[in-house]
């Protein structure tokens, strides 16, 4: 149980990426970590594949609490997600508080608008390499790349080594 003890909150809105949204849910449940799915709303959004997820918590709710982790999924949720400020201001609020932010695929699309990349490395699907670069981050083509509080992969290929580069960095903590 390397978790144990640790909150997690993965953001979720319509047409997520299946295996980026299950696959760290059920791999940190593993290790005892309390996982919560939080989206705009408290509500039933529609991966790419239109299997259903069902928002734990409005961002509200999520809002008020201190988190371990927020993950943040690809597909074409993360184009939705940040047309939330709500979202935008709970990503950057938690970040600056040292709460780890870890993006993959199209992910980092939330973080840029919720404007913590300056400065960083870090990496995402290619066809937004010129987001994050413009956004005045480096980008680096890795499975994964960690610096400070922000992981990031590329693609669900990576999702192994993106969740252990997780599971390492909250043992740190």
């Amino acid at each position: 149980m390397l978790l144990k003890g640790k909150k997690i909150a993965i953001l979720v809105e319509k047409l997520y990426e299946d295996l980026e949204l299950w696959y760290p849910r059920y791999r940190f449940l593993e290790e005892g970590a309390e996982v919560f799915l939080v989206g705009p709303e408290r509500e039933v959004y529609l991966s790419k594949h239109n299997y259903p997820a069902k928002a734990d918590l409005s961002v509200h709710e999520a809002e008020s609490r201190q988190w371990d982790a927020i993950i943040v999924p690809g597909g074409y949720a993360p184009d939705h997600l940040r047309r939330h400020p709500e979202i935008l201001r709970f990503v950057k609020q938690q970040f600056e508080n040292g709460t780890l932010v870890a993006t993959i695929c199209h992910g980092p699309w939330v973080a840029i608008s919720a404007e913590i990349v300056l400065g960083k490395e870090m990496t995402g699907f290619f066809s937004i390499k010129d987001d994050i670069i413009n956004a005045g981050a480096k980008f680096v083509d890795k499975p994964v790349v960690v610096d400070g509080n922000l992981v990031s992969s590329r693609h669900p290929n990576d999702l192994p080594d993106f969740c252990r580069a997780i599971i390492s960095r909250l043992q740190e903590q």
